[in-house]
């Protein structure tokens, strides 16, 4: 599939060299069904307070191991888009994250938000299921795109998550 993709892209744009292919140093990545996650946070859940920007923000900010360390506050907001003098309207927006379940936190100190941990969305999503906040048409796209994409379920991560801790355990046992 590749090399098909590549041979139409010579063909259609022959000379077009400074492409951008995400496989260079400071990329990070996110799942196919990302798009489906921000139309959730911007029309169904939120409520007054639209959080995409400020998940997209700390997404740009992990590392791997799901857990990222916020530098200054006032540096993430003005990234997701919040002039200086409103650091309260990005803490709104990790707030309403919280709540709905994409993240979790903890403050040192005067910082509010210093430490985040970020919750698989295949999770956040089946709790908001199980809340009723997520519509069925929104539920049953996000589904199809992770059947396309092969991402795993809710149930299949949960089943492998099992697996594994018995495996873990196993490996303890004498």
């Amino acid at each position: 599939m590749a090399t098909k993709r590549e041979t139409l892209r010579k063909q259609l744009f022959p000379a077009d060299k400074d492409l951008w292919t995400g496989e260079e140093v400071g990329w990070f990545k996110l799942p196919r069904t990302f798009p489906l996650l921000t139309a959730l946070l911007k029309k169904d859940v939120r409520g007054k307070e639209d959080p995409t920007s400020t998940y997209l923000e700390l997404l740009s900010h992990h590392y791997g191991g799901g857990f990222i360390i916020l530098n200054q506050e006032s540096e993430h907001a003005f990234a997701s888009g919040f002039a200086p003098s409103r650091l309260r309207s990005w803490r709104e927006r990790m707030a309403k994250l919280e709540e709905l379940g994409f993240i979790k936190t903890k403050g040192v100190g005067g910082q509010t938000y210093k430490y985040v941990l970020l919750i698989h969305p295949t999770s956040v999503v089946e709790q908001l299921r199980l809340a009723g906040k997520v519509s069925e048409e929104w539920l049953n796209t996000y589904e199809v795109r992770k059947t396309a994409t092969k991402e795993l379920t809710f149930a299949q991560r949960a089943t492998d998550q099992k697996r594994a801790a018995k495996a873990a355990k196993a490996r303890r046992s004498p």
